[in-house]
């Protein structure tokens, strides 16, 4: 008898792990390592606050573009879309490494954000093709977690190298392209039919999608004080750099974790392990805000933040492929696109409530919309709530 899950082929343990690396690489150490490294490239550049604000926003705008693009294109030309990826990321890394002044340094820094915005919705068709169908569900999970290993491994680097952040960045590109090539390397699964492409969803396949869209938004958002903030309120506590540093890595590790987590959450329903997973959030973004002169307790609500910020976004796989499995790596990419746009309105609105009222209103109004996130998983509704029978066949 064989065993429940072995992998098939050799390739396709080479694609799991190169494509959680490839995650790992433009999403942690590059798309997310901005922040961690803008302390020291400020002092070097003369890189101004709110010029590092202009460079934020438009990193999530060609994030946002690139997630469009895999949104269209991944389901037939999921190789090309990866290429791509690994091309924008490790360019834009390598670009910010060897950048002489602030205007080249933030058009490297913009760019590279794309890498992560085409890494997703290829990698979910890759995946899909290439593994037992039983076994999707469960090795998607284990590839989108690849954020945690990397926001690890960007404050590991920190931790080593700072003040040379350039030499981190080298390192980033350098890994990117290692498992950018073996992705490719490894995807032996079927080409796409020679039928021609469809057009995008009809309405009904975004009607269907109301709820898990707006569920991403407030999720988004909810976690943007976090994402945002996070390292400031360390730092403002007095405990100092290699404390907030290390906060980075407890919320990478928290991801990971995910890796370890994923034979029990792929048997889950989608909307309630995301009900789980924001009302996480929620919790610990309270903590942060209040418990910031604790360290202990911040960097303990790190781990869970990581470990539900990187499962919840499992989450949104899963639900997309419950209302149509065919369609997973355009709901994978629109569903990611509303996640960054939520985040962007909660850094705003989370910046705005530091000022007027300080880091505790800011934290505990993020996980007041965090807390609504979770209850979008929690109440059924008559579109997107449960799979039909060709979708609840794909999750076996």
């Amino acid at each position: 008898m064989k065993r429940a899950f072995s992998f098939e082929s050799t390739s396709s343990l080479v694609l799991v792990t190169a494509g959680t690396g490839l995650i790992a690489a433009t999403y942690g150490l590059i798309r997310l390592a901005f922040g961690l490294f803008l302390p020291d490239v400020r002092r070097e550049l003369g890189l101004a606050l709110d010029t590092a604000g202009v460079i934020s926003g438009g990193a999530s705008v060609v994030y946002c573009v690139g997630a469009i693009a895999g949104f269209i294109l991944a389901s037939r030309h999921a190789r090309i879309i990866a290429t791509a990826a690994t091309i924008a990321g490790a360019a834009g890394a390598l670009g910010m490494a060897v950048a002489p002044n602030v205007t080249l340094f933030a058009v490297f820094a913009i760019g590279s954000s794309a890498g992560a915005g085409l890494a997703s919705p290829a990698l979910v068709t890759l995946v899909g093709r290439n593994l037992p169908e039983r076994s999707v569900p469960r090795f998607q999970t284990v590839v989108n977690a690849g954020t945690g290993p990397g926001l690890a491994l960007a404050g590991l680097l920190a931790l080593l190298l700072l003040p040379d952040w350039r030499a981190a960045w080298f390192l980033s590109a350098v890994f990117t392209v290692i498992v950018g090539v073996l992705v490719l390397l490894a995807d032996r699964g079927p080409a796409p039919d020679a039928s021609p492409a469809r057009a995008l969803p009809p309405l009904s396949w975004y009607v269907d999608h109301t709820r898990v869209i707006v569920a991403a938004l407030l999720m988004g958002f909810g976690s943007a004080a976090v994402w945002t903030y996070a390292r400031t309120v360390l730092v403002d506590a007095g405990s100092g750099e290699t404390l907030s540093i290390t906060a980075w890595v407890a919320l990478g590790l928290g991801g990971s974790t995910v890796i370890l987590s994923s034979r029990f959450t792929d048997r889950a329903e989608p909307r309630h392990l995301w009900a789980v997973t924001a009302g996480l959030i929620a919790i610990t973004s309270a903590i942060v805000g209040v418990g910031s002169e604790r360290p202990a307790v911040i960097l303990g609500a790190a781990v869970i933040f990581g470990w539900a910020y990187t499962a919840g976004s499992g989450a949104l796989i899963g639900w997309t492929m419950r209302i149509d499995s065919e369609r997973a790596a355009a709901g994978t990419a629109l569903l990611f696109v509303v996640l960054i746009l939520g985040q962007a309105i909660g850094a705003v609105a989370a910046g705005l409530l530091v000022v007027v009222a300080g880091y505790p209103l800011a934290f505990l109004a993020a996980a007041a919309v965090g807390a609504g996130a979770a209850g979008m998983g929690v109440t059924r509704t008559r579109h997107g709530s449960d799979p039909g029978p060709a979708a609840a066949g794909s999750l076996r």
